[in-house]
């Protein structure tokens, strides 16, 4: 079964990416500020992989006249952002689907936490340059997600550590592992480099690194 069909693995959604993530709430709270260098205080802000809502709530707690498009694939996890964003929900417009489904724009920013790494890499350039397609000239594009070195040993060292913080943050040993072959053998893990590079190629300038947490590194670029 997809996990992110699964109300049950989807509530835990909520506390997951906090114990998972190195940094998680300094990264949404970085996010939030790259963004609003550039913005207006009525932004528009496209949000691909929405589904939870945890980013959702801090840009809109933070930033009470932004308003928001969110994206996800997941039903349960588009139902849980709504839950999570309460009486903040009427700011934002959740779609089910991927970025074809997303409205056209202009958006003023746009964001994509902790997803990317689950698309294939054509898949990944094509939806980073339909999310610059989608943006005003200028407008920041935040992007968070696996990334590591891939020399000999440099993949595998990575990711025992990252299962190593998991355990630290309280996750059961066998259970960490677990995650830890799955990433390894079922997501798309690329370098820096290539990360990078993907977004120059999508037409983003001054493209910089903002975020380094253990395997996970964050970006920021402009359309």
């Amino acid at each position: 079964m997809d996990p992110f069909s699964d109300p049950q693995a989807v509530a835990q959604c909520i506390e997951g990416p906090p114990r998972i993530v190195p940094g998680y709430e300094g990264m949404q709270r970085m996010t939030t500020l790259l963004l609003a260098e550039r913005v207006q205080q009525d932004a528009r802000v496209l949000v691909l992989g929405a589904g939870g809502g945890l980013e959702l709530k801090a840009f809109a707690q933070a930033h009470p006249g932004w308003t928001f498009d969110g994206v996800d694939p997941a039903p349960e996890m588009l139902k849980l952002a709504n839950r999570i964003l309460g009486l903040l929900a009427s700011r934002a417009t959740l779609h089910q689907g991927v970025i074809d489904d997303a409205p056209g724009g202009p958006f003023d920013a746009a964001t994509c936490l902790l997803t990317l790494h689950f698309l294939t890499l054509e898949l990944r350039r094509r939806t980073v340059a339909e999310v610059h397609r989608r943006l005003k000239p200028g407008a920041p594009f935040v992007v968070a997600h696996l990334s590591v070195p891939q020399g000999e040993g440099e993949r595998a060292l990575w990711l025992s550590r990252y299962a190593d913080f998991v355990v630290s943050s309280g996750i059961d040993p066998d259970k960490a592992e677990n995650a830890r072959a799955a990433i390894d053998t079922q997501v798309t893990i690329l370098t820096p480099e290539q990360d990078e590079a993907i977004l120059r190629e999508a037409g983003f300038s001054n493209v910089s690194l903002f975020y380094v947490g253990f395997t996970f590194r964050g970006w920021v670029g402009y359309a």
